[in-house]
């Protein structure tokens, strides 16, 4: 086989724009040992100008071409120290840092999270690494070396190893002492790069991008950069904590649980940033189709002296580290005795930050579904009164109830819709049964469901069945459903009451669909409704005939079928039917 060399890689991927690995940049893909540098004012500010041709070009080749790259330290002992494992026969590991998009046949493609086994990393920027896959060369800068490359091979051993001597013990617990060790650094160390990246990110896009604001309105930078400033603050205060919490002479007995109990509420503004984050996308997919805003960015990329990563690449981030800290947690769990003092903390706070983590996946879950309930929306015929989307944002339950009306009782057969805050109802159209007509909705909040007993109702005097009653106590109106089933019951009063719930975590979380959102989903549902015929009310056909044409090889019993409601026989009912067959 023939295999391309990692120097032919890297000329043949050498276009500013590529993912190659940067030069400079240590295995944990950052920079290292580089001063803080601040973009001079006016750099990019007389380097910019949309109206004169070739000026980005130009700012673009002089900062590429400038003596703001950097040295690649790789060549020292941390790589020395790989190649020694390897040779020796160790199994090297490393976590990818980033998703590497395969542009050669001999290049190894991957997902961020992915585990690369390194097979050789005698080059300082591409290594050759196997996935299950198959295998190829890597920019080694997208990767980190995993924190603990052998586990205990005597893990089962050390569990039946109470028959064994006590200098044997000793051994098994200092090497699981340095286990924890080797976590601990890991997440000091990637909480320290993770602040340089919001910090460059910050210092290097956002306050450069608000210099022009010829450029970049504010809702544009809100849009592009979400709540990454107040990540940022969050995250200086939770390092502080950790470096607090750190034991520098025996870093096994660090206690860091009590630090993420502590700052698990400032997580919860995560949530907004991931809630954001397509939306960012889709602002910046719509700025790089300009020219002077690709070269601007990359601008201040190279001022930064930021990886060699789009704008878009950086900002997926904090997506990924919030859902990286369960992980981390696991894995400290994993080497840390129960009678450690930090073992209660650190399991609690593995509970917290699952539970921040799937509530962040609910909401995501969440803002998907606004555009199904918009879409939703816009194929009910004669809506009446706010949109759905004003009040509700998730779909509880649905299904098909008896309303039963005063004054005469009568009975409606009616599709109900439970969203939270609110109860919509809809009549299915007799011809077309997929076609639903508004007529009504119950506002959820303030409203008692009553669940009723078999028998006759006293307020209507009639006899009900699988009955419940939801009343409105401001309004003094009153609701009488019944379902068909007991179970359909059952299901109904659990759905209320995932309503009521669903309500409640929403006010204690602060989840709520922005103005924008709401307005962009109903944008959507109705250029997708565009050109679709809508249902009239009455079918033309009906003006001229009682019943539709349909083929004359159905027999008569058929068409009655089709086009007459399915109702029990009553005499009132057919002279009904037979006076207005089709009447709403």
């Amino acid at each position: 086989m023939t295999v391309t060399s990692p120097e032919s890689l890297s000329r043949a991927r050498s276009h500013p724009f590529s993912q190659s690995a940067p030069t400079g940049l240590n295995c944990m893909g950052w920079p290292e040992n580089l001063p803080d540098t601040a973009i001079p004012d006016g750099v990019l500010d007389t380097g910019i100008r949309a109206d004169e041709a070739g000026s980005e070009e130009d700012l673009y080749e002089d900062l590429h071409s400038s003596s703001h790259h950097y040295s690649h330290p790789g060549g020292g002992g941390e790589q020395l120290a790989i190649n020694e494992l390897i040779s020796d026969g160790s199994v090297v590991c490393a976590e990818a840092l980033w998703d590497h998009v395969t542009m050669d046949d001999q290049e190894l493609g991957f997902k961020a999270g992915d585990v690369i086994e390194v097979m050789d990393a005698t080059n300082r920027e591409w290594w050759w690494g196997r996935v299950a896959d198959g295998e190829g060369w890597f920019p080694a800068s997208f990767v980190r070396l995993r924190v603990n490359q052998d586990e205990p091979a005597d893990e089962e051993a050390l569990r039946e190893g109470n028959g064994r001597a006590e200098d044997g013990g000793a051994e098994a617990q200092s090497s699981k002492d340095q286990m924890r060790t080797n976590v601990i650094n890991e997440i000091l160390s990637t909480e320290r790069d993770y602040i340089k990246h919001l910090r460059d990110i910050c210092e290097g896009y956002i306050r450069q991008c608000r210099k022009r604001a010829d450029m970049f309105s504010e809702e544009q930078l809100r849009t592009i950069f979400g709540n990454i400033e107040d990540i940022y603050r969050c995250q200086k205060a939770f390092v502080k904590a950790l470096e607090q919490r750190f034991n520098r002479e025996r870093p096994h007995l660090s206690e860091l649980g009590a630090c993420f109990l502590e700052h698990q509420a400032d997580f919860q503004i995560y949530s907004e940033y991931c809630n954001n984050h397509p939306n960012a996308c889709v602002e910046l997919s719509r700025l790089t189709k300009l020219s002077k805003y690709v070269y601007f960015f990359e601008a201040c990329r190279l001022l930064q002296k930021m990886i060699d990563i789009s704008l878009d690449g950086f900002l997926l981030t904090p997506v990924q580290k919030i859902c990286k800290y369960p992980l981390q947690l696991a894995e400290l769990l994993k080497y840390t005795h129960p009678q450690h003092r930090d073992f209660k903390d650190v399991e609690a706070a593995l509970h917290a930050m699952k539970n921040v983590a799937r509530l962040i996946n609910e909401r995501k879950r969440r803002l998907e579904n606004i555009d199904k309930i918009a879409q939703w929306q816009s194929s009910i015929e004669d809506w009446e009164g706010e949109d759905l989307l004003v009040r509700s944002s998730e779909l509880i339950y649905s299904g098909e109830l008896t309303r039963v009306t005063q004054p005469q009782a009568k009975s409606q057969q009616r599709m109900f819709f439970l969203f939270d805050h609110q109860l919509i109802y809809c009549k299915k159209d007799l011809l077309r049964r997929d076609v639903l007509y508004y007529k009504g909705r119950v506002d959820m909040d303030g409203l008692e469901v009553v669940d009723l007993e078999d028998g006759k109702d006293r307020d209507l005097h009639v006899s009900v069945k699988n009955a419940f009653r939801l009343l409105c106590g401001t309004m003094g109106e009153s609701h009488l459903l019944c379902a068909r089933k007991p179970e359909q019951k059952q299901r109904w009063l659990k759905a209320f009451a995932r309503e009521r719930e669903q309500v409640r975590l929403d006010q204690e979380t602060g989840f709520s669909i922005t103005e924008l959102q709401r307005k962009q989903a109903m944008l959507n549902a109705s250029k997708q409704a565009t050109g679709k015929p809508k249902a009239l009310s009455r079918p033309y056909y009906l003006a001229r005939q009682k019943h539709p044409a349909l083929p004359a090889s159905l027999p008569q019993q058929q068409v009655l079928v089709l086009a007459e409601p399915k109702r029990k026989p009553s005499t009132f009912w057919h002279s009904i039917s037979r006076l207005a067959p089709f009447r709403k």
